[in-house]
């Protein structure tokens, strides 16, 4: 992606369901179920570089004894600094009481986090600042186990206000800024009321039917109960992803499936994804209930989960992504006129190549048709040279752009940082017949266009090429999303920008007058999550009208090549990525009612001059 957006989070959660005496005999190491939680999270690095946390819970801890322990880092490589410390008091035991490590029970008592229970989190900070105190978990402690909660989750929620009146908590300054900190309020509340009812007997599934349908928002969430309880929920939309997999050794489960077959090398069938509304529950008695926990509701899977965020390695993830490329290829035909002889095509690194791969198979596909047609047109009347020039003729394919290192923002005067932004990527000199060969360029999506128009187009035009074409794999991104993608400010959008420069050229500009009039007075009303009335912005335009205009604005000032930019329709997209539907931030369908709101409180912030988030 060109332009970088601060998006989603990760989750890893391991029950182990032998005693640690049968991992050191099987395996060779108490130490199994915290290796397998490493690589879980680093084979979802992608999804939080902002910070990182693990919790473990012990089972059966003598009275007096910690039972629940966390480590948190916002290190620039916190995966790594938090193992390096667990380690480290594995390290430190092993100098000064080496015999120990041949005891399984003494290594449990010793190592704070050799526990039954794990509970393992990647972040991006869409919701917060980046200090370590908003990493997950969170954790609520208490003398009573029952009342001890580790949470965690991919997720943001929209009425944490809400959610704190509820349960009449007046939230301290740091738990405003966190929607976690409510989400852990709602349940810990239900938990304690449990608890206080039927004490020693927590029922996981009841506090959760209590919980769970108070949060407006997508959120895929994993927690861990002093008592030795633990439990992964989805809501009900499916927003957020989750997959899980157990076996007579483990319960696990992570927001990817891919990194849970590749951790413990099982099939794509072994991992199942946990739907919609479902919770997944071990008790600490190791009994395993996967059970509805909202009633499910229409799957709205993110796209964006399948065009950018998870990792290709999944086999359908790929499949799907290679599907979007393909489904461009008419559509990319057309702009260049057929004429292939004459066009370059590349990607965007690195996430695009996948995609680009499809592209390229569907403009093979066409080129394959008119080598046929031609030949079958020719009867008889061809030499062995025309033939072979024919059968010879190839999509012309070059890696044109090069991500370079990445550039430090060190200098703060503008113009001396926009000139270090036009180095971020770099070009391959000697590919382009300079005034000839139009370039044809992909990238997974286009969100604020910056980095397309400040580094990327004016490098590609130092190809001096006829004509370039930029390609999005996503269709135009004109919303905000509030499920756990940073993109909150509608004044930060490509397409936003381009529907109201439309707006103004036509005189159309008292309309954002009257929609900005019509929110305030659905915000009066305590009406926002109604409608969503940002839809009037692009309403009196075509997407061609906008996508012609996002050209014009990602042209740096002074360039005379022609530019151009190509989106996947909406309709393509969902062809592709057939059980991923959510497209709210494409077409502003939202699934909740408190989307329809953020994205009007967006349009209020903008109109008034507000450069914060819209929730």
């Amino acid at each position: 992606m060109s332009d970088e957006i601060k998006h989603e989070c990760g989750l890893a959660f391991i029950r182990l369901r032998k005693p640690f005496s049968y991992y050191q005999q099987q395996y060779g190491t108490v130490m199994w179920g915290l290796n397998k939680l490493y690589l879980l999270m680093e084979k979802q690095h992608n999804r939080g570089q902002d910070g990182a946390g693990v919790a473990a819970v012990k089972l059966n801890v003598e009275p007096g004894y910690p039972f629940l322990n966390r480590i948190r880092s916002n290190a620039n490589q916190p995966i790594a600094d938090i193992f390096t410390k667990i380690n480290n008091e594995v390290k430190e035991l092993e100098q000064f009481q080496s015999d120990l490590l041949k005891h399984p029970g003494l290594m449990k008592g010793h190592i704070s986090f050799i526990g039954e229970l794990l509970l393992g989190h990647l972040r991006y900070g869409t919701q917060g600042k980046n200090n370590v105190e908003f990493c997950h978990p969170f954790i609520k402690r208490n003398t009573i186990p029952a009342r001890n909660l580790a949470l965690a989750g991919n997720f943001n929620l929209v009425n944490t206000d809400e959610l704190f009146a509820l349960i009449n908590v007046e939230p301290g300054d740091f738990q405003k800024q966190s929607d976690l900190a409510a989400m852990m309020e709602v349940i810990h509340h239900f938990a304690v009321k449990a608890d206080e009812e039927s004490p020693g007997n927590l029922d996981v599934l009841k506090v959760l039917r209590k919980a769970v349908p108070l949060f407006d928002g997508g959120f895929t969430v994993g927690g861990l109960i002093g008592n030795g309880d633990s439990f992964v929920f989805r809501d009900a939309h499916g927003i957020r992803p989750a997959y899980y997999y157990m076996d007579d050794d483990v319960v696990v489960a992570a927001s990817e499936r891919s990194a849970i077959r590749t951790v413990f090398n099982v099939g794509e069938n072994e991992v199942q994804e946990l739907m919609p509304g479902m919770g997944l529950i071990v008790k600490s008695d190791g009994n395993i209930v996967v059970d509805k926990i909202l009633e499910p509701k229409e799957r709205r899977a993110c796209s964006f989960e399948r065009i950018y965020f998870s990792r290709g390695s999944d086999e359908k993830i790929y499949r799907e992504r290679n599907a979007l490329g393909y489904n461009l290829s008419d559509q990319i035909l057309t702009a260049i006129n057929h004429d292939l002889k004459n066009t370059i095509f590349s990607f965007i690194p690195n996430t695009a190549e996948v995609a680009f791969f499809g592209l390229q198979k569907g403009l093979d596909d066409y080129l394959k048709k008119v080598k046929i047609e031609r030949i079958l047109s020719w009867g008889k009347d061809f030499t062995e040279e025309k033939l072979a020039e024919m059968i010879n003729r190839k999509i012309r394919v070059e890696k044109v752009a090069i991500k370079d290192v990445k550039m430090r923002t060190f200098i703060t005067a503008d113009t001396s940082r926009n000139e270090m932004v036009q180095h971020v990527y770099d070009i391959t000199y000697g590919t382009v017949e300079k005034g000839k060969d139009t370039l044809v360029v992909i990238d997974d999506s286009i969100v604020r266009g910056t980095t397309l128009k400040e580094s990327i187009v004016r490098m590609l035009a130092r190809l001096e090429p006829k004509k370039i074409i930029v390609v999005s794999s996503a269709p135009q991104i004109r919303y905000p999303d509030c499920y756990g993608i940073d993109m909150s400010k509608l004044g930060d959008f490509i397409a936003f920008k381009a529907a109201i420069e439309l707006m103004k050229e036509k005189g159309k500009e008292d309309c954002l007058q009257e929609i900005y009039d019509k929110c305030k007075e659905l915000q009066r009303l305590d009406q926002l999550h109604t409608e969503n009335l940002v839809r009037l912005v692009y309403k009196p335009f075509t997407t061609e009208e906008i996508s012609d205009k996002i050209a014009q604005l990602i042209t740096p000032k002074g360039l005379t090549i022609p530019v151009q930019v190509i989106f996947q329709t909406i309709e393509s997209l969902h062809r592709a990525c057939p059980t991923n539907t959510g497209d709210w931030y494409f077409t502003g369908n939202y699934p909740t009612p408190g989307g329809n709101r953020v994205v009007n409180k967006a349009f209020i912030n903008y109109m008034e001059g507000k450069n914060v988030r819209g929730y």
